[in-house]
């Protein structure tokens, strides 16, 4: 007899034994992160088959405003085996305990892969005048899984969230990688492209120095962050922000996170966060100044933190979102560049998808929600 899967809440303690033996998962998905997105409401939840605990996540509740109904939101989540045969079965069982807690709607981003594609193409994709859109370029690799979840996900009344250059309403659909597994420093080298390597060298000649900093070292990293804000013309986050991020995961897991500074001559050239969930890496927030660019403080600081990466024994080091434009008026063109000098490759996830909770009102409140967020 089959036995029925039940979704129930974890304790953090639970979520976070659940993560650890599966090697890695993302740090939007760990218990900590709750306490970073406060402004939230926050419920660790396990998907049970019988008693064999068999899938966790972390739901983020944000409220519809003066209403108590919420978005139950799982960012790069949940983490499941997304290739149980019972897929739509333990979708099905999320649906129905996020309604039991008020929720409309819920939005999952499952961290499966649909394509690929190496750097060599991406640069040869950018060179052809014919080519705008990454979507557009022909993979080096599809992946059946993805096809399969985005497939199931369709049939049980999920809708796939309308990106704009690949980034959706949350999550970016588009990364960029380097996949470390079996790989010597020499050999991640190789695989960067002529610039990126003579930059490294340079940064080391003209005595960048790259250094791991611990609490105290924020300050230090929102300093020069709110400068490249300024520059780039973004909002700055504010520094509570990033002072919470590192006690909470840092709280969660000694080596959670990390802050590189990168000094020239005593100054402060560019500085980094550096983030670990098991045997995944990733580069969360960049910033650099203005003065000295050319020592190539960036460049620096990046190669150390692919450097420790290897050191501790990861597979992947993720430089995080791209856009998929490949024309090279975009204005957001130079953030491939960038990242595909260091030779690794693009990745295509399945994307954001919302279920709305079937019934009159609940679809009448996603409908209010959507309009709310695209007014915003």
């Amino acid at each position: 007899m089959t036995r029925p899967i039940a979704v129930r809440t974890l304790t953090s303690a639970e979520h976070l034994a659940f993560l650890d033996k599966r090697g890695s998962a993302s740090f939007l998905q760990t218990p900590a992160w709750a306490q970073v997105k406060s402004e939230w409401r926050s419920e660790s939840v396990g998907w049970y088959d019988g008693e064999d605990l068999v899938g966790a996540g972390l739901v983020l509740y944000r409220q519809l405003p003066k209403v108590k109904r919420y978005l139950a939101y799982l960012p790069e989540g949940p983490v499941l085996d997304w290739r149980r045969p019972d897929l739509a079965e333990l979708l099905d069982a999320l649906a129905q305990h996020v309604q039991t807690k008020g929720a409309f709607a819920v939005r999952i981003g499952p961290p499966v892969v649909t394509r690929s594609w190496q750097a060599a193409t991406i640069k040869a994709a950018i060179a052809d005048p014919q080519q705008r859109r990454l979507a557009d370029v022909p993979p080096d690799a599809r992946h059946d899984l993805g096809a399969h979840v985005q497939q199931t996900l369709r049939s049980r009344g999920w809708r796939l969230l309308a990106s704009e250059g690949g980034f959706a309403a949350g999550q970016p659909q588009y990364v960029f990688q380097i996949p470390l597994a079996g790989c010597a420093e020499e050999d991640l080298l190789r695989d960067m492209n002529q610039l990126w390597r003579r930059n490294i060298k340079k940064a080391a000649k003209l005595g960048v120095e790259v250094s791991a900093g611990d609490v105290d070292a924020v300050a230090e990293f929102h300093r020069i962050y709110v400068e490249t804000a300024e520059r780039d013309g973004f909002t700055p986050r504010p520094l509570s922000y990033f002072e919470t991020m590192y006690s909470a995961l840092s709280a969660e897991d000694p080596d959670r996170i990390r802050v590189y500074l990168a000094h020239h001559e005593g100054d402060l050239v560019a500085a980094t966060l550096w983030i670990r969930v098991g045997t995944h890496t990733w580069y969360s927030y960049g910033a650099s100044t203005t003065h000295k660019r050319e020592v190539r403080g960036s460049n620096a600081v990046q190669w150390r933190m692919i450097q420790d990466a290897l050191a501790v024994g990861a597979s992947t080091y993720d430089l995080r979102g791209i856009t998929d434009t490949l024309d090279e008026d975009d204005p957001h063109i130079g953030l491939i560049q960038f990242k595909v000098g260091t030779g690794g490759e693009a990745v295509e996830y399945v994307g954001e998808w919302d279920l709305p909770i079937p019934g009159l009102v609940t679809g009448l409140m996603y409908r209010a929600f959507d309009l709310y967020l695209r007014r915003r």
